[in-house]
Parts: C-alpha cells; sequence; structure tokens
C-alpha cells in the first residue's frame, strides 16, 4: 500500500526536490523546470496553489524516487 501524498503547492514540490539534489535550471512560464546533475531526466513542476496527487505521484516516479523518500524531504523542511 503506497503512502498518502499530501496537497502541497508547486513552491513546496520545489522546496522538496531540491533537498534532492535537484536545482531550478529555469523558469519558463508558471512552471520551474528542474535538473540533476548527472541524470537526463528534467523536471516541470507547475507553479501552481496545488499540485494533485497524480501530477505529483508521476513527478515523484520521473525523479526515480519512492513516496516515502520524498515524504523525508517534507519532514525535514518542516511541511
Amino acid at each position: 500500500m503506497s503512502k498518502k501524498l499530501p496537497l502541497i503547492s508547486g513552491k513546496d514540490t520545489v522546496k522538496a526536490f531540491s533537498r534532492g539534489g535537484w536545482r531550478v535550471d529555469r523558469i519558463a512560464g508558471s512552471h520551474a523546470v528542474m535538473r540533476k546533475d548527472g541524470s537526463a531526466v528534467t523536471l516541470s513542476v507547475p507553479l501552481h496553489k496545488e499540485l494533485r496527487k497524480g501530477l505529483l505521484r508521476s513527478l515523484i516516479k520521473d525523479a526515480g524516487i519512492d513516496i516515502e523518500e520524498f515524504l523525508t524531504y517534507l519532514v525535514v523542511l518542516g511541511l
């Protein structure tokens, strides 16, 4: 059974991925495009007030981490 994802903003999502080594490469419209050194993958995080859980789950999968690891990034940030 998978862990429950909280409803968080795009800004908080960017902060959480930053804890995992991702960095904002550029802002394109209302999206933050994130890169990680050594990875060919880019994450396009919408900077909305709330991200839908399916989108957040997809971003986590694309980043190559599991939900539990992402949740630890949120805990470290106090979110």
